[in-house]
């Protein structure tokens, strides 16, 4: 079996080690499809891929990478991007903290003093994060969002619309929420166009491959390592990976930087990302998770993969550090 010495003097071996992972999580059969929102129970439980992209721009995947699904909370992580790039951010503190909470990510709960939602990685602080995003009408921010993905992943992507409308039918809790932080000023009226878009960046389409390409743009200080495009300003690529590295796995998020150790953020139809700074972007997809909402096989691909390269952002090892 691949080493962490082999893959620091010989990184094309990644692809075997991979491979390898693939065939001993291809028969794991715990966890089931997230059902909550309708059109997500229709999905394939037996999809599963692995993707690296390196800041090199050498791509190493495996599996269903080329099968599209919904990006679903993965997109919280770039919007809250793109509203630094709009706000900076001390202004994006005064509405949306950035500390861990134990609850469930659809908690309807904000901070005691502050009224602000916890963190942008769960739902309160992921709607709250997307109404700040500028521009003059529902549409204009609808397409500066969308641009914003074309610029971390290379190409034009689109809103898959039973999905969205599936979440715009079903969002009561969402909607929930966003009164209460209407209520504490959190957010600004009109409350619906902001949960619209919201809805709309959950259900933007992508595969395995588009999410490590993102994963390295991030880890490549916001420039897509395969069209050389400056997806984000690089000054804000940490207040993002500090984000993901304590709330990104929801309350699984500390036996994660435990185990695993690297910046990370999960969705409910089976996406994974992790980014190793300055090196890699790692993305995962298999639809069945866990109870608090993580890919089963995601998370233990994840963590084989962290354990086995030496990934964990506080260990010396010879292929982080090559």
């Amino acid at each position: 079996m691949t080493n962490q010495e082999e893959l620091a003097k010989n990184p094309s071996s990644l692809q075997a080690f991979i491979d390898d992972l693939y065939s001993k999580y291809e028969s794991l059969q715990d966890g089931a499809v997230a059902n909550y929102i309708p059109e997500l129970a229709k999905v394939d439980p037996e999809l599963f891929a692995i993707s690296i992209v390196n800041v090199n721009g050498e791509i190493y995947e495996v599996g269903d990478y080329q099968q599209l699904f919904t990006i679903q909370s993965i997109s919280k992580v770039f919007a809250y991007g793109l509203a630094l790039m709009d706000h900076g951010r001390d202004y994006i503190l005064t509405r949306v903290g950035v500390e861990p909470t134990g609850d469930a990510f659809n908690a309807i709960v904000l901070d005691e003093q502050s009224k602000r939602p916890y963190n942008p990685m769960v739902n309160a602080g992921a709607i709250a994060t997307t109404s700040l995003i500028k521009g003059s009408d529902a549409t204009e921010r609808l397409n500066r969002m969308l641009n914003m993905f074309q610029k971390y992943i290379g190409h034009d992507v689109f809103v898959d619309i039973s999905v969205f409308t599936s979440e715009r039918t079903t969002g009561h809790r969402n909607r929930a929420m966003a009164h209460l932080m209407l209520n504490f000023g959190m957010i600004d009226k009109p409350i619906d166009e902001a949960l619209d878009l919201y809805f709309q960046q959950c259900a933007v389409m992508v595969n395995c491959h588009d999410l490590a390409v993102m994963a390295a743009t991030l880890a490549h200080k916001g420039v897509n390592p395969i069209t050389n495009e400056q997806a984000i300003k690089s000054c804000y690529v940490k207040d993002i990976l500090s984000v993901m590295y304590t709330c990104g796995m929801y309350n699984f998020a500390g036996e994660w930087a435990y185990k695993v150790g690297i910046p990370a953020k999960s969705g409910i139809s089976g996406g994974i990302i992790a980014v190793v700074p300055n090196k890699m972007g790692i993305a995962v997809f298999s639809p069945r998770l866990d109870a608090r909402g993580n890919s089963v096989r995601g998370v233990k691909v994840c963590e084989e993969l962290s354990q086995r390269l030496g990934l964990h952002l506080f260990e010396c090892s010879p292929f982080v550090n090559s």
